[in-house]
């Protein structure tokens, strides 16, 4: 017992006195309160001789194992007083204990069938206990009305292999099944089932309480997952079984090395988070809505269709649902998706009031300029709005090492020296002085800034990006997976997280150091300071933290896969923190990746400076060690790893595309995505040009279809390759896209999309504008896949936010007649009035350039003689130039209509 004293009864008898309460209704009077002041020789007063006796009823007198048990019993527990109030069989009697002794079992064990002879309940000269096998059986009945102790042959056999005395319990105790175990009650409706299981658990020496106490309360009973209670056990981490748990320990009352309690027995019982929920989903695709149905029923649930009167919660992806189809009920809990993936990651039902779907604003955009009509004449005018237009669609996404100003109005608040301006250098700074005095409406033009500041500026921001990117993996995933004391136990074991997250805090720590040295330099800049030299400082941390997690990123990768499909707990947490705005909407193995491409890109960027920096500046050569160092880094990556596959996408690309660059042969680069177009505008090609868009993970490749093929290519050992079909145009890194315009549909304007470029050495945006021609193409796939390749370039987690809707006229995009004769003629005249005077230049007019460019322009009737040598001689004045130049522009339409191409035979292909 727990808390015993000796007390002497009488010469030569000691007993184990014990003021333990057993049962909540009993009253509590503790051992120095009754034996105050007592005296041995006093003791026999107070507390009467009895004799104690064991008897077995019927089938428990056959038990050989029961008899053995006895045998090793020697002492029983006794109350030493019982006070009766009231009359008998009213609900005033009840018994009053003031202690517990333990006294020796001086008579044998008896055997009888008929407990009338012995269960009267009367008799004070014994205390008797009546051990019965069949708790059904009319013998109990007599016995548990009379108020007889009453156990089962388990928990005497229990009591024999401990050691222990027989228990007193005012309630008859078979086994000790449930024993220290605290039960309560929840959602039960009728009163007879909650009776007939507070039997079972009292049967098998468990408590049970009204109140949930969390301190006292070690298991939750529920019917249903609603209540306050239920609540109380969540929040507690208080395992919540269904009543089945009882009826099936019960089932194993006979097994003393049975116990209820035992997790691997519980689990199976665990109320399911779905129970009494009827589910329906508004906002997912397809597949998700398939897999969200097919836990739901996992999970204890059912669903139905968005609307149907049964469902009892709807749903909601919040990021794509602006607004509910029907008004729902009062009684239907219009929920986030993070509710459903929260209650699967507790193993129980979430409350619903944190994960109210609130409807969102919508948020109205501001148009950058007026929608004026296109077809004023002034031209000006239309270019000054464009430029507005591109101005403002790229004004959150411009890079900046600085936080954003709080107010548009602060602008021109701030001092023109002021590092919070991502415009000034301390070349631009050493004027602040000259510049303080002028009046606040005006903007001093500032001088251009270097490429070198710009593309060190952009190393910086893609670090910054990096840094946030690491920063959310750890905090979001890892940490959380690692913390200690979570709701239902680990999500992940120890060695699991090891593998998934590996180096990753060592990373993100070396990265963090470099972010702030790149910060300092940016913020204090001149030509002279040296970008090599903060890599090259830290090339040493980095070849110890990179290797060890990109060599093993694919056993990272299958652990993750695993564990998804194995743990639904897991899979349930993943869900939740990939929908949060800082992972862009992001796997953790898509987060994951970023490690494995940031060395190359920072050897890129690097790459980029140096082309940049004159040869007379010491960091030329600190940046060649630099890329070095990095490349040496990366030399202890497992090469073995790379995908051939995606390297032969490659160098078919390079084949297919004349002039291609050589540099886009690389380890790290994979081709992504390959689109047919047409150019919309002036650039990075004349509108109308059939363009072929290559994406890659971090560059897009602009090639144009040629005019005319004629041979075909042959390799060194013999082998014919089909000839190359496009023109290349620009290697664009996805790094200088500041935004994505998704352009609206409407009757002049199908199908169309733009990017607004910014190339480091440009002040001003450029804008490529393109109409996708191919039918499987859809564009808002091909435009979210854009983004995340140049989210995962600049290292930003919310690529969606790159995209951005507009209207064509905004940007002044149309693809009217974009096949028709007309526009067909007059893009060809445009290209031949380009050739022409490419060929009568100031700065190229050798002579074969213009004896090409009369021969296109010329009929086959025209007698009129070439250009000589001597003609030629004659043309270097400038009015020479101009009477050449005018007869030749007035004939250009019926030079087209006479093909003007007939020169072409002398090369192998045209332009």
């Amino acid at each position: 017992m727990a808390d015993s004293s000796i007390v002497t009864l009488g010469p030569g008898r000691s007993l184990l006195v014990d003021s333990s309460v057993y049962d909540s209704r009993m009253a509590e009077t503790s051992k120095e309160q009754f034996f105050m002041g007592l005296h041995a020789d006093e003791s026999e007063d107070v507390l009467p001789k009895v004799e104690t006796r064991v008897v077995l009823v019927g089938e428990a007198g056959n038990n050989a194992g029961l008899e053995k048990a006895l045998q090793a019993i020697t002492i029983m527990e006794v109350p030493v007083v019982k006070i009766k109030e009231g009359q008998p069989g009213t609900e005033a009697c009840e018994k009053l204990i003031k202690s517990i002794v333990n006294m020796d079992i001086n008579t044998p064990y008896i055997k009888t069938d008929n407990v009338r002879d012995f269960g009267d309940g009367e008799n004070c000269e014994f205390e008797t206990v009546f051990v019965l096998k069949d708790f059904q059986a009319p013998e109990y009945s007599f016995l548990y009305k009379n108020d007889n102790r009453i156990l089962g042959p388990p928990a005497v056999m229990h009591c024999a292999s401990k050691g222990e005395p027989l228990p007193f319990s005012s309630r008859p105790l078979y086994s000790m099944t449930m024993l220290n175990l605290s039960l309560c009650f929840t959602g039960f409706r009728k009163k007879d089932e909650v009776v007939t299981l507070v039997n079972l658990v009292h049967h098998m020496g468990g408590i049970i309480r009204k109140d949930f106490d969390s301190t006292k309360v070690t298991h939750l009973i529920a019917r249903s997952t609603h209540g306050e209670k239920y609540r109380l056990a969540v929040c507690m981490g208080t395992p919540i079984l269904t009543p089945e748990w009882i009826h099936k320990a019960w089932e194993h009352r006979d097994d003393i090395n049975f116990h209820a309690g035992n997790e691997e027995f519980r689990t199976v019982f665990k109320v399911p988070p779905f129970q009494d929920c009827v589910l329906s989903f508004l906002g997912f695709s397809e597949e998700e809505r398939s897999n969200m149905e097919e836990r739901t029923q996992k999970h204890g649930g059912r669903f139905q269709a968005v609307g149907d009167e049964r469902c009892t919660h709807l749903v909601v992806e919040e990021n794509s649902i602006k607004e509910l189809p029907f008004t729902p009920s009062k009684r239907l809990y219009v929920v986030k998706q993070e509710w459903f993936w929260g209650s699967i990651q507790m193993d129980a039902r979430a409350g619903e009031t944190m994960y109210s779907y609130e409807k969102p604003e919508s948020p109205a955009m501001k148009k950058a300029v007026s929608l004026l009509s296109l077809k004023t004449p002034n031209s000006g005018r239309k270019r000054r709005r464009l430029r507005e237009t591109l101005a403002q669609l790229t004004k959150e996404t411009e890079i900046s090492p600085f936080p954003p100003r709080k107010r548009p109005s602060a602008e021109h608040s701030l001092s023109m020296g002021s590092l919070l301006d991502i415009s000034n250098t301390p070349d631009t700074c050493k004027s602040s002085g000259e510049n303080a005095k002028l009046p606040k409406s005006s903007t001093p033009a500032l001088p251009k800034q270097s490429a070198r500041w710009q593309v060190s500026k952009e190393l910086y921001q893609t670090e910054s990006n990096y840094v946030d990117i690491l920063a959310t993996v750890l905090q979001l995933f890892k940490y959380p997976l690692d913390k200690e004391g979570q709701v239902g136990g680990p999500i992940l074991a120890q060695e699991e997280l090891k593998t998934i997250f590996g180096s990753i805090p060592d990373i993100y720590e070396v990265h963090m150091r470099i972010k702030a040295d790149l910060e300092e330099l940016v913020m204090n800049w001149s030509e002279e300071r040296s970008v090599g030299d903060i890599i090259l400082k830290y090339s040493g941390e980095l070849v110890k933290a990179y290797p060890p997690f990109v060599n093993f990123f694919e056993m990272s990768k299958e652990t993750i896969v695993r564990c998804e499909r194995q743990k639904p707990r897991f899979h349930a947490f993943l869900k939740i923190n990939q929908a949060k705005p800082e992972c862009g909407r992001q796997t953790l193995a898509e987060l994951l990746i970023r490690p494995v491409q940031r060395l190359p890109s920072v050897a890129l960027l690097l790459n980029d400076i140096k082309k940049h920096t004159s040869d007379d500046n010491p960091d030329k050569v600190t940046l060649e060690k630099a890329i070095e160092s990095l490349k040496e880094v990366m030399t202890h990556i497992n090469e073995d790893k790379r995908k051939t596959e995606g390297q032969k996408q490659i160098f078919d690309v390079v084949y297919e595309v004349d002039g291609c660059p050589a540099n886009l042969l690389s380890s790290h680069r994979s081709l992504v995505h390959r689109v047919e177009t047409i150019a919309l505008g002036d650039k990075p090609c004349d509108r109308g040009e059939h363009v072929t868009l290559f994406l890659f993970n971090d560059c897009l490749e602009i090639a144009r279809k040629r005019h005319k093929v004629i041979t075909t290519f042959r390799s060194p050992l013999g082998q014919t390759r089909p000839p190359a079909h496009l023109k290349h145009i620009a290697l664009m890194p996805l790094s200088q896209i500041r935004r994505v315009l998704d352009i609206q549909d409407t009757e002049e304007c199908q199908n169309a999309f733009a990017l607004v470029v910014r190339p480091p050495t440009e002040q001003e945006n450029l804008l490529f504008s393109f109409q996708l021609t191919a039918e499987d193409t859809l564009k808002s796939a091909w435009l979210k896949t854009l983004c995340r390749q140049v989210a995962n370039t600049i290292c930003r987690a919310d690529a969606e936010d790159l995209i951005q809707s507009t209207d064509p006229d905004s940007v002044q995009v149309s693809t009217k007649d974009m096949d028709s004769t007309l526009s067909r003629a007059s893009r060809a005249i445009k290209k031949t009035s380009k050739k022409v005077t490419r060929a009568f230049s100031f700065t190229k007019t050798p002579k074969r350039v213009l004896q090409r460019a009369f021969l296109a322009n010329g009929t086959p009737d025209d007698k009129s003689p070439g250009l000589d040598g001597d003609h030629m001689g004659r043309t270097s004045s400038s009015s020479t130039l101009a009477a050449v130049h005018s007869p030749s522009m007035i004939n250009l339409s019926s030079a087209f209509e006479r093909k003007y191409h007939t020169f072409s035979r002398s090369t192998t292909h045209l332009f």
